[in-house]
């Protein structure tokens, strides 16, 4: 049987056909291998005095300005060798690199440089690590909620009005040292201080338990501690005295430690328990425990 052949024309097109797509394919294949080329080339960044190495594919991996910065559509400027200058703040750019290759980072653990890297990601217009920091910033938020709000009063009225509305023990710490007639003693200020932050600290320390106020006007009095249960004043500590010298007459400011954590231990016998009946207890029922007995000396240890 004859074979049919094609006519010498068809046969001559369908040749050029085929060597037309094989040069297509080398043509992309050179694309693709010149990208890759790109993609892998080296360059040195100066961001704010920063110096950085990385790859054109990791700046140019998503659409950002980076991107326009490093594909030719905007201008870079460079030293005599050869480091691109990119005029901002290095701080953090090591983290957006590393979020370019990886697509997640760790964020900063305090809201200070949170808000720098935001700044950053903003800049750079990277939507997705906006998204991340700001993120982070309301989780920090959340996190860092103060440990004890203590109101500052100014009245007798806004002391009873909180001490009679209160469901905890009140510990009030007024003082005001403008209220002085004479010249305080040499350690004078320093105990001041010291009760200031002895108060500080037992706020912080026992704040679920016990309600804080601090007086910073007073009706003459410098430095004084006042303990209230159940709506009702139960004990107070004057830090203050006048002392005689050859002269004059001066005022004494001083640090009873362990009487004010004796009397903060006493007023928590006044705190309201869900699981035991409403008992009133006396002040000065001395505190025990069935472990051991809670002193001043190491109450504020535990």
């Amino acid at each position: 049987m004859a074979e049919c052949i094609p006519p010498v024309d068809e046969a001559e097109t369908e040749l050029s056909k085929k060597d037309k797509d094989q040069g297509g394919e080398e043509e992309e294949l050179k694309e693709v291998l010149e990208t890759l080329k790109t993609q892998g080339t080296y360059v040195k960044l100066n961001v704010g005095g920063c110096l950085y190495y990385t790859t054109i594919g990791t700046l140019t991996k998503h659409d950002n300005m980076l991107r326009a910065m490093f594909s030719g559509r905007m201008e870079v400027q460079s030293d005599a060798e050869g480091w691109v200058l990119v005029d901002r703040s290095g701080k953090h750019f090591g983290v957006i690199l590393n979020y370019l290759r990886d697509g997640s980072v760790s964020m900063p653990d305090n809201r200070k440089e949170c808000l720098e890297l935001l700044a950053e990601s903003k800049y750079y217009l990277i939507d997705e690590l906006v998204e991340a920091v700001e993120k982070r910033l309301m989780r920090l938020k959340e996190e860092h909620q103060p440990l004890c709000l203590v109101p500052v009063i100014t009245s007798l009225e806004e002391a009873h009005q909180i001490v009679s509305t209160s469901s905890k023990p009140v510990i009030k710490l007024l003082y005001n040292r403008g209220n002085n007639k004479y010249s305080y003693t040499s350690n004078s200020d320093d105990n001041l201080l010291k009760n200031i932050e002895l108060f500080d600290k037992l706020s912080v320390r026992l704040g679920s338990r016990i309600s804080f106020i601090k007086d910073i006007v007073g009706r003459g009095e410098i430095c004084c501690w006042t303990f209230y249960g159940h709506g009702k004043k139960v004990a107070e500590i004057c830090c203050e005295s006048i002392v005689y010298a050859t002269d004059r007459k001066h005022t004494k400011i001083e640090f009873p430690e362990a009487k004010i954590l004796d009397e903060t231990l006493n007023i928590m016998l006044y705190e309201k328990r869900l699981d035991e009946p409403q008992v009133v207890r006396t002040a000065h029922i001395e505190p025990t425990s069935r472990t051991r007995r809670r002193t001043p000396e190491n109450f504020l240890s535990e």
